[in-house]
């Protein structure tokens, strides 16, 4: 798959939760906490694959994006700060769905600037071949990236990407430790 093609396929997987969190009553406190919490991977691994190898080639080969690639991590600064405190938010918090809605207005945007701006440009510059060699790393990296929002973190290599290694060691001890709650809760 070529990288904006996963890109795009991210983007409507984040959707798809955004529309199911729509949909949830005032009370749902459950599936809230379990659609934020799947937000959150995603948003988490799919910012993480972006910074640490699409925005880099793309801001490499094409100079005319340095500017959205620019807006694009200041957009993910402010999406992993909502994303962080989303994660320790309680489901019953009055303050849960405003955010929430605040973090879809912001993603959505996001979203329409890179598919109707940046993704066009790059598919008319750069080769078949090597978008589909930069999506096959971009889906490589999917296991290896934090799953959780680290907005301290640094957002370009190779800083994200030296971080990142850690920080994913610790998503992955937080992420088991969690389901085992869920399972001895359950």
């Amino acid at each position: 798959m070529d990288a904006i093609t996963l890109l795009k396929a991210d983007h409507r997987t984040v959707e798809e939760l955004f529309g199911r969190y729509e949909k949830t009553g005032e009370r749902a406190y459950a599936a809230k906490r379990r659609l934020v919490d799947r937000m959150i991977k995603e948003l988490s691994i799919h910012s993480a694959i972006e910074e640490q190898i699409f925005y880099p080639a793309v801001k490499h080969v094409l100079q005319e994006t340095e500017d959205q690639v620019l807006e694009s991590l200041e957009e993910h600064h402010l999406v992993k700060y909502m994303l962080a405190e989303l994660e320790r938010m309680d489901p019953k918090d009055e303050r849960l769905d405003a955010k929430v809605t605040v973090l879809m207005e912001n993603v959505r945007h996001h979203v329409k600037e890179e598919e109707d701006e940046m993704f066009p440009t790059v598919r008319d510059a750069v080769t078949a071949a090597s978008l589909k060699e930069l999506g096959e790393r971009m889906q490589e990296a999917k296991r290896t990236v934090p799953s959780r929002p680290h907005p301290h973190a640094p957002d370009e290599p190779p800083g994200n990407v030296i971080v990142g290694a850690g920080a994913m060691l610790v998503d992955s001890a937080k992420d088991a430790a969690s389901a085992l709650v869920r399972r001895m809760a359950g």
